[in-house]
């Protein structure tokens, strides 16, 4: 009877050590599925999406790893690669170049889930795009240039790469609103091409490829050969943070319009300051979260996870001096996580 006793005694000890061991097991997270958020390029703006989509990590009991490559289509290509042989649930990608990386875009979405932000593929097999309508956000900074130069003017347009969707739709929502065209997000005026009416003319387009010497090197080729330029509009964050620069390095006579894109600090100071008319906003926080937000509900097959449209729409903001302060406040809580 005792060595019953003694039995049972041990069986309810295993009993309970495996119960233990089973609820240690569901409050480890180490078989939390793995997603990587790989952007195109290093900027402030993705250094704000960065906390977006780890937040999202840390909300949702997601391994997030957060992948910029820094030297161009075949930097990324190299860091995606990188990512599927140490094996991945899924990723989140925004494209350099979407025409010519389709393919490699396909390849990707046949080993994992795969879905765009910011800069979409739309030919491609990608599951879903989180962004903005990158045409129409174009079209919010043409009406700023109308309704802030009324009497006309010439423009210069900078961005960094023209081959990114989002850059060539942003660039020709711009033209296309100035020129009071109808909308057509398809239709592409060449970088070399006059473009102009009675009152505006788009004098010149220039691209830097993200660097950032070169970026600010194409603000003061504007300021030196193109003395008829009174606006500059610049597609990508740091444009008018380095046309800033290269304007204080002037004699300060040159009074140039600047209209920009996105939240980076030196642009929504100048917008306090005045020397920065507005800005059109994306909202990188929110495309981090939300990518991995949506990876996961793919992930978990929950239903109706991809919309009919395949297309998560953040919408952009004009930014100006009636709201800059609002705005910028908004975002520092967002990135501080208070």
């Amino acid at each position: 009877m005792r060595l019953n006793q003694r039995y049972t005694t041990f069986f309810v000890f295993v009993s309970l050590l495996f119960s233990v061991i089973g609820c240690n097991r569901k409050g480890d997270t180490s078989g939390a599925p793995r997603i990587a958020y790989v952007t195109n390029g290093v900027a402030s703006f993705w250094s704000i999406a960065k906390i977006g989509a780890e937040k999202a990590g840390r909300d949702l009991g997601v391994h997030v790893s957060v992948h910029m490559p820094a030297e161009g289509i075949a930097d990324q290509k190299r860091m995606v690669e990188d990512i599927l042989v140490r094996g991945v649930d899924g990723i989140a990608i925004s494209l350099i170049d979407a025409t010519n990386q389709t393919g490699f875009v396909n390849q990707v979405a046949d080993q994992t889930t795969l879905i765009t932000h910011d800069a979409d593929a739309p030919l491609s097999r990608r599951l879903a795009y989180v962004g903005m309508d990158n045409y129409l956000a174009g079209r919010m900074v043409g009406k700023l240039i109308k309704e802030n130069l009324p009497e006309g003017g010439q423009l210069a347009i900078l961005v960094g790469r023209i081959e990114q969707d989002n850059a060539r739709k942003r660039r020709q929502g711009v033209i296309d609103e100035v020129m009071d065209r109808d909308l057509n997000p398809d239709r592409f005026d060449p970088l070399d091409a006059p473009i102009k009416n009675d009152k505006f003319s788009f004098v010149v387009t220039l691209t830097d490829q993200f660097d950032r010497v070169k970026a600010k090197s194409n603000c003061e080729d504007v300021l030196l050969k193109h003395p008829e330029v009174n606006a500059l509009v610049g597609l990508f964050a740091y444009n008018i943070p380095l046309c800033m620069e290269a304007l204080k390095q002037t004699d300060g006579k040159r009074d140039l319009r600047l209209f920009a894109f996105d939240e980076a600090d030196q642009t929504l100071q100048g917008i306090i300051d005045g020397s920065v008319v507005g800005t059109v906003v994306q909202n990188p926080y929110q495309y981090g979260y939300e990518s991995i937000k949506l990876l996961k509900a793919i992930l978990n097959k929950e239903p109706n996870s991809i919309p009919n449209s395949k297309f998560i729409d953040i919408p952009a903001r004009t930014i100006t001096k009636d709201n800059v302060s609002e705005f910028w406040s908004d975002l520092k809580q967002k990135v501080s996580g208070s």
